[in-house]
């Protein structure tokens, strides 16, 4: 039986999803976010050292990392979601599911963190960590995010999934990266939306949310 150690509104929303399209039992494990740092709990680390989600137990075997767990468990499912062997849909699919988390995250990730600057700083400190934070983010962060979000666009224009005609684990792998970016309204292109609708529209991903509960992104 694989174990999921499920982290609310976390990437570990994919694995839920990858497992209902793959039609692997699992079992869960929730765990609910610090509610004054947003971080993971501490339990998490008896399970992982660093104790970030997501996490599985399979096998006797502890996996963490998204992009690891994708890959160990669409083996397991005999290949399902992946694309054949020495076939351009196969190269995209290597390439889409390590850029989702290697590309793609980073800027997402500043955003986040510099727009919680300034409410954590001191109250005589604020108004220079604000100006620091606008100027960064304004400067770097946003133009950052428009060009991965004209990259994406210009994906879903050529073709309806990332890999090609047909839905692959890559696409659940970049479904947190565009849904982190269509919550925060920075401004998503027609294809980006047309996508979003239909993978949220997918019965295993209505399954994935009933499983891991509240999910902010979807």
């Amino acid at each position: 039986m694989i174990t999921v150690h499920h982290l609310e509104n976390s990437r570990s929303q994919r694995v839920l999803w990858l497992l209902e399209e793959l039609g692997l039992d699992y079992t869960v494990k929730c765990y609910a976010r610090d509610p004054a740092t947003m971080l993971a709990p501490r339990e998490l680390r008896a399970v992982h050292p660093l104790g970030k989600s997501p996490v599985i137990e399979a096998e006797g075997r502890v996996v963490a990392e998204t992009g690891a767990i994708v890959e160990f468990l669409t083996a397991r499912a005999g290949g399902a979601l992946v694309p054949p062997p020495d076939t351009p849909e196969r190269a995209r699919y290597t390439y889409f599911l390590h850029y989702a988390e290697g590309s793609a995250m980073p800027p997402l990730l500043l955003k986040l963190v510099f727009s919680r600057l300034a409410p954590g700083s001191p109250a005589l400190l604020r108004p220079l960590v604000r100006a620091i934070a606008k100027s960064v983010t304004g400067g770097f962060v946003d133009p950052e995010l428009r060009r991965h979000a004209a990259y994406w666009e210009a994906e879903l224009t050529e073709r309806p999934y990332f890999c090609g005609d047909a839905f692959t684990a890559a696409d659940i792998m970049m479904s947190f990266p565009l849904e982190a970016f269509f919550a925060r309204g920075t401004g998503a292109g027609p294809r980006l939306t047309d996508w979003l609708a239909r993978i949220h529209a997918r019965p295993a991903y209505k399954r994935a949310l009933e499983r891991g509960g509240p999910y902010a992104y979807a």
